[in-house]
């Protein structure tokens, strides 16, 4: 019960704002649970959307979103009376869009991209941490996500060239020219 009211409670700090609405996710960032991860799922879906424009657009509407929402961060983490509310979402949203833009568009691809942006989101390795620390306002709070974003990138980039370089060479051969001993 304990949770509903704080759904309640930071709802009715939002109001019908509709900066605020999207710095919460459209309301994903509400959830009593994880509501970074719930966040993160939006994004998917709205990649899935962008996902047959050209890179270039997707990073351009990136971009754009990345300017709004240090606005948009900034204004409803004021409303919540928090400096970086677990609510606002907007952040993880705009970089796992980001992270999906440049990795390989295939679903097996974008499950290992938004497991390795939430485990860097959530670890905050340096200087991730840093940044989430030293930064108390819109742009502390887009920053440390773009960071993770960039880590995951890197990531994933790195676990598909092994794929390709050495797992899938080995199960493509005739199992006759696999050399066992």
């Amino acid at each position: 019960m304990k949770y509903f009211r704080n759904i309640w409670h930071q709802s009715k700090q939002l109001g019908f704002n509709p900066v605020h609405w999207l710095g919460v996710g459209l309301g994903s960032g509400l959830v009593p649970v994880a509501p970074g991860t719930v966040g993160s799922a939006v994004a998917v879906l709205w990649a899935w959307f962008q996902a047959p424009l050209s890179l270039i657009i997707k990073l351009s509407i990136v971009a754009v979103a990345f300017v709004l929402g240090i606005f948009i961060c900034q204004q409803t983490a004021k409303a919540l009376n928090q400096s970086d509310p677990g609510a606002v979402v907007w952040d993880e949203i705009v970089a796992l869009v980001f992270v999906l833009a440049l990795v390989p568009p295939e679903w097996q691809w974008w499950l290992v991209a938004f497991l390795f942006f939430r485990l860097f989101d959530i670890v905050k390795p340096w200087p991730i941490r840093d940044l989430d620390h030293s930064l108390h306002n819109g742009l502390g709070i887009m920053l440390d996500d773009i960071m993770a974003a960039i880590y995951a990138v890197i990531a994933t980039t790195l676990a598909n060239i092994i794929w390709i370089t050495s797992i899938a060479k080995f199960f493509s051969k005739p199992l006759t020219d696999v050399d066992i001993f």
